[in-house]
């Protein structure tokens, strides 16, 4: 479980193709030894589990399943990825419920100054679009953000300048990929629906 609020940047060392998916290093400034092998971080919003540090870095294996469902098909060497630890019992829940369970991949559509803020566009796919409400949250790369506007399939929203600096949000361009992840009371609430037509 996680909650939206990123405490790092890392970048990509190494990226390879395996036998059962995909194979990365992330350098990363947490102090690697105090998480365990096993333990559950997120990736630009994908939960992955450590299985493999060293000093300043995290080795991680994506299977198929998560390479269909995210961005993690497309990091290379270099590439800045949103990182969060998982949440321990009596920490601050800062932003909202996160799984770590990426939805699907959307598209920036638009990024525009507003006042000292960016008001990022997504395009998001039809399966998706349904979950995302006005004023609902929502998880783009890991940060967990509230929505300003939502229209089809698309959604907007403002990201403050703290966000800019302390996320990958600040190099986002138009065209860009990002992993989604939708709100899981929403995802449960139409699961409910469904059941009781």
């Amino acid at each position: 479980m996680f909650t939206g609020i990123i405490t790092d940047v890392g970048r990509v060392l190494q990226a390879k193709e395996t036998e059962a998916g995909r194979r990365l290093e992330i350098e990363t400034a947490y102090n690697t030894a105090e998480i365990d092998l096993g333990a559950s971080v997120a990736f630009s919003g994908t939960c992955l589990t450590v299985d493999e540090k060293g000093p300043n870095w995290l080795g991680v294996d994506a299977s198929f399943e998560t390479l269909a469902c995210t961005t993690v098909g497309q990091w290379r060497a270099g590439t800045a990825i949103n990182l969060e630890r998982s949440l321990r019992v009596g920490d601050e829940m800062g932003g909202h419920m996160v799984l770590g369970h990426v939805d699907g991949v959307g598209q920036v559509e638009d990024s525009r100054a507003d006042g000292g803020n960016r008001r990022l566009s997504f395009a998001v796919p039809d399966e998706i679009a349904r979950f995302i409400a006005r004023k609902g949250s929502v998880t783009v790369d890991g940060v967990s953000l509230t929505v300003n506007e939502a229209d089809g399939t698309c959604f907007s929203v403002n990201v403050i300048p703290h966000t800019l600096r302390h996320t990958t949000f600040g190099g986002l361009a138009v065209g860009d990929p990002v992993n989604l992840e939708v709100d899981v009371m929403a995802r449960y609430a139409s699961r409910l629906l469904e059941r009781s037509e």
